[in-house]
């Protein structure tokens, strides 16, 4: 055998074999994780019954050992945007990883980031170049170290409530404590309510403002920017010579019934977009920060800052692949198109039980973003219970609905932000008909049980013991 032959065929000795490893120790999952791991995500798992055992999945669908399926409506906090497995990302990484690429040589061009960022910024005609990183609050970390640099000032600003992520300078940026508390110092940065545009000038006025970073939609709660306000506040930031940025990593790549959440507001421009989640095809971590060409001239500006900003994963040939792959299903299958009729019928049918329901209290959102809200109810009976909850911990009932949507309807959802009484539905864009069917005939027969009295309080009563318990 030669030496080419010997180093393209794999070893027969002690060959690692990925299907017998999950048999053999699969059953051990919480173990591990218990003992190796978070051991407070599975001790979270099993207290509201969430510990299921999945075998496989599909497209928006898990499926159990005996066959059972389970509807996702979360998407893996929006990463699976295509559903699971979708066949072209498949496909596009098998042939990546057959075509045995010069991949990160660091010392040379590799066609496929190229390819990427070209299909990638024609999607935002105003933007020019794309930085590829492997996350989205690394993406956010780009974006805050270009405005900073390029502004010469220290400070951005940031909505109340945003998640940008949790990483130190993107935690800078966070806003909800719960998150920030016992990290500090953190960066220098300033909070303001989403949508006030005076609370914006006033902290643009002392000149030291780099940047607002705003998600057009905010995850925690769906609380959307109101009509106008990222437009005036863009006019603002540039007449002070600041930048905007546009937290896009979970509301873009069609998410909200355009390919940007920003894009449903005419004449919004941002300098700098941040983007990732759906981009991986659900696979290979990717995030990317998009930007003006001064902006990135600027940053490198000359051969000596070449690499002042980089990453070691950074552009690798399997993430590109699989972002190639998803802009192409995207186009080929008319997701965003699908994404706003689908997401359309979904927020009509649900906005049509409020009249029903005492204790619904708002749905909200765009596309296939959309947040379920509850409130105190009228009748005496009902106040009761509410009270009861809310002087345990705010958000239990959120929590009261989210675990029988999963125990007796199998649908996978999630409570949108810590003490909040919201749900947020973040499906697959690839779901249709039969699953908005599916999931609003289960939430009917959820809150028909919980405006009757029904067993799910007595879940309701478990919830508050363990929220005191945890006091």
């Amino acid at each position: 055998m030669t030496t080419a032959e010997s180093a393209s065929e794999p070893s027969q000795a002690g060959e690692f074999d990925l299907g017998a490893t999950l048999a053999e120790r699969g059953a051990e999952r919480y173990e591990l994780h218990t003992r190796y791991l978070n051991h407070q995500l599975p001790r979270m798992l099993h207290t509201i019954g969430f510990d299921k055992v999945y075998e496989r999945a599909e497209g928006a669908y898990f499926y159990d050992a005996d066959g059972n399926d389970y509807l996702d409506m979360l998407a893996g906090f929006g990463v699976m945007g295509l559903g699971r497995h979708h066949p072209v990302v498949r496909k596009a990484l098998h042939d990546v990883l057959d075509a045995r690429l010069a991949d990160l040589t660091r010392f040379d061009c590799q066609p496929l980031p190229g390819l990427l960022a070209e299909k990638l910024l024609a999607h935002s005609p105003h933007l020019d170049r794309a930085f590829f990183g492997n996350s989205g609050t690394e993406a956010v970390e780009g974006a805050l170290k270009f405005a900073r640099f390029v502004t010469g000032r220290p400070r951005v600003l940031y909505c109340a409530h945003a998640f940008h992520g949790l990483t130190t300078g993107s935690l800078s940026v966070n806003g909800e404590s719960g998150f920030r508390d016992g990290f500090a110092p953190l960066l220098p940065d300033t909070a303001v309510p989403l949508g006030d545009l005076d609370a914006l000038e006033r902290e643009l006025r002392k000149g030291d403002v780099a940047a607002l970073i705003v998600e057009p939609i905010q995850g925690k709660g769906v609380l959307e920017a109101p009509p106008g306000y990222l437009r005036a506040a863009q006019e603002l930031l540039h007449r002070h010579k600041a930048l905007l940025i546009a937290d896009e990593v979970q509301t873009g790549l069609g998410r909200t019934g355009d390919f940007y959440a920003y894009q449903h507001e005419e004449g919004v421009e941002p300098d700098l977009v941040c983007v990732a989640k759906a981009l991986s095809g659900g696979y290979v971590p990717v995030g990317a920060t998009l930007g003006k060409d001064w902006i990135f001239k600027k940053v490198y500006s000359s051969m000596d800052r070449v690499l002042v900003h980089s990453a070691s994963f950074g552009s690798n040939a399997q993430a590109m692949a699989a972002g190639l792959a998803v802009l192409s299903v995207m186009e080929n299958e008319q997701i965003v198109a699908g994404v706003r009729a689908t997401g359309e019928l979904l927020r009509s049918r649900l906005a049509a039980l409020t009249d029903k329901y005492e204790m619904l209290a708002d749905v909200r959102g765009r596309g296939l973003m959309i947040g379920i809200e509850f409130g105190r109810p009228k009748s005496l009976k009902l106040r009761s219970r509410w009270a009861m909850l809310q002087a345990a911990r705010k958000g239990l009932f959120a929590q009261m609905v989210v675990v029988p949507l999963l125990q007796k309807h199998r649908i996978l959802t999630q409570v949108s932000g810590d003490h909040m009484e919201v749900i947020k539905l973040i499906p697959p864009l690839i779901i249709g008909e039969r699953e908005v069917d599916r999931f609003v005939d289960a939430f009917t027969a959820v809150m028909d049980d919980a405006h009757d009295g029904g067993l799910m309080w007595d879940f309701g009563k478990t919830l508050v013991k363990q929220a005191v318990a945890n006091r």
